[in-house]
C-alpha cells in the first residue's frame, strides 16, 4: 500500500511538473485573457494606465541623470555606457502564457538596479559551486590582491611612483575585514573605501558628505544602505573568486539554459578592468548609477522572472539553488522589506497593498520593475513607468483576475 501510495504521489508531482509551460527561445505563446479566466476589460485598462503614465524623465538618460539628484553627487558623472531608453513597455505572463504586452518589449534598454538580482545571482552560483563555502563566512579569506588595468601607468615615469603600490586590496581595513558575503548581499556592510574613482561617501549621502565622512563605519550587518560602490565591491569580489567574467558565468548558467536572446549585455565602467590570470577583464556594474550595468529587452527579464517565481527551477532543471531563491527573499533585520539584492519583499503589503504578502520585484531606477506573484502565478515586467504608479498598475492587473 505504501509503495502504491509513492508511486501515485510521484505520478502527480510528474503531471504535475509536465503541465507547466517553459517558453522556447525566441517564442513565448500569447493566450486571449477570456481564454485565461481573465477579465479582458479589466485587463485592457491595466495595460491603458501603464501606458498613459509613462515616466516624465527625459529618453536621454545622461541628461535624466543630470537632472536627478545622481548629477549632483560628488563624483556623480557617469563613467559607463548609457543610451536613450525606449517608451513606456511591459509584459503581462498568466499562468505561463502572455496575456498583455504593450510599448516595445523587444528593444534593448538599461535596467538599472534590476542588475543587482542578476549578480546576486552569480553568488548562489558560486555557492552553489563551491566557490563560497557559506554565505555567512567572511570575505577577505577569499580575497587576492587586484590588478588594475590601467594603461595610462605604462606612460608615466616610475620614479615618480616608486612608493605607491601596483595592486589593491578590497578588505585591507579592520572594518572591511569585518564583512559576510551576507552583508554585502544585504548591502548592510557599510563597506568603506573608493571603488573606480566612486568614494563610498560619495553615492547618496543624504546625511550631507562632511557628516557621512566624519561619522564611524556601522558595524557589518546592522544598517541597511543602498550604495552602488559596495555593490561594485561584491562585483570585482566575485569575479575574483569565478576567475573569468561575470556575464560569461551568467550566459551560461542562467541566460541560455532560460532561452534568454543573444541581445543582452552587462558592462562596466570605461575604467574597471583589471589584470586577471594574463587576461583584460572588465569588472561589471551592479546597477547603472554611473552607467553600464544590464541592458537587456522586457522578454529577457520576464525569463528571468519567470525563472525566480519558479524558485529556480526551469523546465525541469533547477538552474539556481531552491535555498539560494529562500534566502533572497528572507527579510534583511535592518530593512524587513529587501533580501539579497534586488528582491524587494511585499510582507507588509505596504509597497504594493493589493498584492499578497508573498509576492516580490525586482525594482530599478526608471521605473523598471519585475513583479512576481507566486500566489497568483503572475509575472508583470513595467518599464519606464513613476515608481508611485507601480502598485496601482499591479492592482488593476491582479483585478483582471476572475476569482
Amino acid at each position: 500500500m505504501k509503495k502504491l501510495l509513492s508511486l501515485l504521489f510521484f505520478l502527480c508531482v510528474f503531471s504535475f511538473a509536465q503541465a507547466q509551460y517553459f517558453p522556447e527561445k525566441g517564442n513565448w505563446e500569447k493566450a486571449l485573457p477570456s481564454n485565461m479566466g481573465m477579465n479582458e476589460a479589466a485587463l485592457k485598462k491595466a495595460v491603458d494606465f501603464a501606458i498613459a503614465h509613462e515616466s516624465d524623465a527625459n529618453p536621454n538618460l545622461k541628461v535624466a541623470h543630470y537632472e536627478s539628484g545622481f548629477g549632483r553627487e560628488p563624483f556623480g558623472y557617469p563613467i559607463g555606457p548609457m543610451k536613450t531608453r525606449g517608451p513606456a513597455s511591459g509584459l503581462i505572463i498568466y499562468k505561463g502564457k502572455v496575456v498583455g504586452q504593450w510599448g516595445d518589449p523587444d528593444r534593448v534598454d538599461l535596467t538599472f538596479s534590476v542588475a543587482k538580482s542578476f549578480l546576486s545571482t552569480t553568488a548562489g552560483l558560486a555557492v552553489r559551486e563551491g566557490l563560497i563555502r557559506d554565505e555567512m563566512d567572511l570575505v577577505y579569506p577569499y580575497m587576492a590582491p587586484i590588478y588594475p588595468y590601467d594603461p595610462a601607468r605604462m606612460m608615466m615615469n616610475k620614479a615618480d611612483h616608486v612608493y605607491e603600490d601596483d595592486v589593491f586590496e578590497l578588505f585591507d581595513t579592520e572594518h572591511n575585514r569585518s564583512i559576510r558575503w551576507d552583508d554585502l548581499l544585504r548591502q548592510t556592510s557599510d563597506w568603506e573605501g573608493t571603488l573606480w574613482g566612486k568614494p563610498d561617501w560619495g553615492d547618496r549621502p543624504s546625511e550631507g558628505v562632511a557628516e557621512k565622512r566624519a561619522r564611524p563605519q556601522n558595524a557589518p550587518g546592522t544598517v541597511y544602505e543602498y550604495n552602488d560602490t559596495r555593490v561594485n565591491v561584491l562585483a570585482l569580489a566575485l569575479l575574483n573568486i569565478w576567475r573569468k567574467p561575470l556575464p560569461t558565468v551568467l550566459k551560461e548558467h542562467i541566460m541560455d539554459p532560460i532561452g534568454a536572446s543573444d541581445t543582452w549585455r552587462w558592462t562596466g565602467y570605461e575604467n574597471s578592468y583589471i589584470n586577471l590570470d594574463g587576461q583584460i577583464i572588465q569588472s561589471v556594474s551592479g546597477g547603472s548609477h554611473w552607467g553600464g550595468g544590464m541592458m537587456l529587452s522586457a522578454w529577457d527579464q520576464a525569463r528571468f522572472g519567470y525563472l525566480t517565481l519558479h524558485n529556480g527551477n526551469w523546465n525541469g532543471k533547477q538552474l539556481i539553488p531552491e535555498s539560494w531563491i529562500a534566502k533572497s527573499k528572507t527579510p534583511t533585520p535592518a530593512k524587513p522589506d529587501y533580501g539579497f539584492m534586488n528582491y524587494f519583499l511585499n510582507n507588509d503589503q505596504k509597497a504594493i497593498p493589493a498584492a499578497p504578502s508573498n509576492a516580490f520585484f525586482h525594482l530599478g531606477a526608471g521605473v523598471n520593475m519585475i513583479y512576481v506573484d507566486p500566489t497568483n502565478d503572475l509575472v508583470i515586467v513595467a518599464r519606464w513607468i513613476p515608481n508611485g504608479d507601480k502598485a496601482e498598475l499591479v492592482k488593476l492587473v491582479l483585478e483582471s483576475i476572475n476569482k
